[in-house]
This record gives structure tokens, sequence and C-alpha cells, in this order.
């Protein structure tokens, strides 16, 4: 493991071109491969059954311009590193459909209100055979004064070919995240002061135990990145069984 890792940030240290990507993994499910491409911050890139999703596209069309345009694409909350207009105004969305929550619908273009569907926190659908349930995110204390309040933005979890994959979009170790069950491949957000900390993410995922677990959107103010490698330790420390995969979100 620790080879790769150094593969991945040797190639984001030598990229010679802008926001190169790092190579994508695969997860088999019942109907085929589930190829994961993580793309910057919070956004990835899920390719299955012939279709391919976008979660969080942001940053610019230029780290999209080598990947397949989006059947799904997938926003969690209305803050710019998650429904990032510019982003979703130059990329293809001809053939896309979005999926979003109330206060992001509100807020997008008209064009894209177009192509949207509402997804409220608790709700589910399925869309070219995957199931997408809505979960709470959001800071603690749940009051008026979080950076995100409870019912605004929406953790994700796909069902594709059998496998669950829980996208955490901007939270901290809620109550509903603890509670997740069957979770194959998670994606867990750390950075203060906007999400939590190390500590509290591997505390949770200790919690709900998922088969594979990503550290992702650990950027914090300043451009500081959080300790991921101390993430995996506290996980693997007390449960050497979950995967922790350590990939470079940031290779511009």
């Amino acid at each position: 493991m620790i080879r790769i890792i150094s593969i991945f940030v040797f190639a984001s240290i030598t990229a010679p071109s802008f926001a190169q990507l790092v190579p994508p993994d695969n997860i088999q499910t019942s109907k085929g491969t589930l190829t994961i491409q993580p793309v910057f911050h919070g956004s990835l890139v899920l390719s299955w059954n012939n279709k391919t999703i976008y979660i969080d596209p942001y940053g610019g069309i230029k780290r999209y311009k080598d990947l397949k345009t989006a059947d799904l694409i997938l926003i969690t909350d209305i803050h710019g590193d998650h429904m990032d207009t510019s982003t979703l105004n130059n990329i293809n969305t001809t053939n896309s459909k979005l999926i979003v929550p109330q206060e992001v619908f509100n807020r997008l273009p008209e064009k894209l209100k177009a192509k949207s569907v509402v997804l409220n926190n608790g709700a589910s659908r399925e869309e070219f055979s995957i199931k997408i349930e809505a979960i709470p995110m959001y800071n603690l204390p749940d009051d008026s004064t979080a950076r995100h309040t409870k019912g605004r933005g929406n953790g994700y979890v796909l069902n594709c070919g059998g496998k669950r994959i829980y996208i955490s979009g901007d939270t901290e170790d809620i109550p509903e995240m603890r509670a997740l069950k069957n979770i194959d491949v998670a994606f867990v957000c750390m950075n203060l002061p906007f999400t939590m900390d190390i500590a509290q993410a591997a505390n949770a995922v200790l919690e709900f135990k998922p088969a594979v677990v990503y550290p992702y959107h650990y950027r914090g103010q300043g451009g500081t990145l959080s300790d991921t490698e101390g993430f995996k330790k506290l996980v693997n420390a007390s449960n050497p069984a979950i995967d922790v995969r350590l990939r470079n979100w940031y290779t511009e």
C-alpha cells in the first residue's frame, strides 16, 4: 500500500499538465465493474453499467475533459465547492439528469432546473437501475448557526449492482451516518472548520464499518490538508479489516 500511494504522490508532483487525474479504482459488482475516479476535493466520477455519474462537479471543465459526459449528476449542497455553477454551465449536460436537494434546485440556472429532480433527506428514487437514497448531512450542534444546517443538503447512498456506496457531502459525525448499514464503499469528508477532524471521522467510520473508505474533501482553510495517514492509522488500529484507501484529490 505504501508503494502505491507513493506512486500517486509522485505522479501529482511531476504532472506536466493541469489537473492530471490519479488512476481510477475498480470494484466488482453483480452487474459488472464499478469504476471510481477521484477528481478534485469533494468531486468524483463513478462509472457503472455503461452509465457515468458525476458527484459535485467542481474546479473547471479541464478536470473533466478526458472523462465521459455525465448521465447522472448528484449535487450535495449549495456551497460553491459542491454546486459549482461555472463548471456545471461548461461541462456537457445535454443528456444529463441532475439529482439535487431543494435548496440547490432553487439556485440552479434555469436550463439546469429543467434537467433536475429534487430529492430531499429521507427520499429515494431509481435512475438507470441505480437506487439513490438522500440522507442528512449537517454540522453539530444542529442549530441555525451551523455552517451546514440539517435538511439543506444531501449525503447519498447509491446501490450499484448490489454494492452500497456512501457519499458524505459536508457533514460531522452525525447519528444518521453512524447508523448506516452494509456500506461497501464510503467517501468521508474531513476538513475543519467546515466538517470534522480526522478523529471524528475515524470514530464514525469505526461505528458504521464500511468495507472500503476513501478520505476525501480533506482540504481546509488556507489550503491545509488533513492528515489522511493519521486517519488511516486511527481506523486500522481499531479495525484492520476496513480498507482505507488514500488517494490524492489535489493534483493541480
